[in-house]
């Protein structure tokens, strides 16, 4: 009889509209190797403040609401739900069962192309891959993240060769990524995957401030401006050009 897995649970939403295609029911995962200076879940970092659940747990939550779920599915997100691998994909193989939508969102930081073995099950169950890209410049990335972003480009090439759907996220930040260069580099870089079927440019915000300072931290970006609408929709355009313009 095969031991049932608990997975580390930050928190559970009946309803998120901005988690994938739909109105899903999304499970944040504990625990992320990197440090995103404008991270809002700073309480997701470790695994010693959480909640442990069955994969059976969750699903029963998810029944209870599935009738608001038009169109939806299931999100794992985090954290970094990687960390985790073993549980999300026991979640993701029983969804499957009840043909229910699964999305991953990852930043891909833990994928190592010479170990793809537990990657590779992962995949067979999971209908979107959502893949947050930090920074296209590595050493930026490092600055932003406290990690190099090789990994999570190779995952995301790595994907495409698979043929996996790929929904890619980038939070657009003044002074770091909100720069002509790096997000020409973006669009150039995604030109060269096949397997992209949305892109979010997400303009950063500041309101993680007030659980920084519940939890007694200092916010990296505290004297960052929010980005603009108006900055975003130029964020995306400048990705977009770049994209079409090396799309062969």
């Amino acid at each position: 009889m095969t031991e049932k897995i608990f997975g580390n649970i930050h928190s559970l939403e009946s309803c998120g509209t901005v988690d994938g295609p739909g109105i899903r029911f999304v499970v944040f995962m504990q625990g992320c190797p990197m440090r995103c200076q404008y991270c809002h879940n700073p309480d997701s970092w470790t695994t010693d403040l959480n909640k442990k659940m069955s994969t059976d747990e969750i699903l029963e939550k998810y029944d209870g609401v599935k009738e608001f779920l038009r169109n939806g599915g299931l999100t794992v997100t985090g954290g970094e739900p990687l960390m985790q691998i073993d549980f999300v994909t026991e979640l993701f193989k029983s969804a499957k069962e009840k043909q229910i939508h699964t999305a991953l969102d990852t930043s891909g930081i833990l994928f190592n192309r010479n170990n793809t073995e537990k990657i590779d099950e992962l995949l067979k169950y999971t209908n979107l891959v959502m893949l947050d890209i930090k920074h296209i410049d590595d050493d930026e990335h490092k600055k932003l993240t406290g990690c190099s972003n090789k990994n999570i480009l190779d995952f995301a090439q790595y994907l495409s060769e698979k043929s996996v759907p790929l929904w890619i996220r980038h939070v657009v930040v003044p002074n770091i990524t909100y720069n002509e260069k790096y997000l020409t580099l973006l669009g150039e870089f995604l030109a060269t995957l096949k397997n992209i079927k949305a892109l979010d440019v997400l303009p950063y915000h500041d309101m993680a401030i007030p659980k920084y300072e519940n939890l007694g931290m200092d916010y990296p970006l505290k004297n960052t401006p929010p980005l603009t609408k108006e900055e975003a929709l130029k964020a995306r355009d400048i990705i977009f050009k770049a994209y079409k313009q090396n799309k062969f």
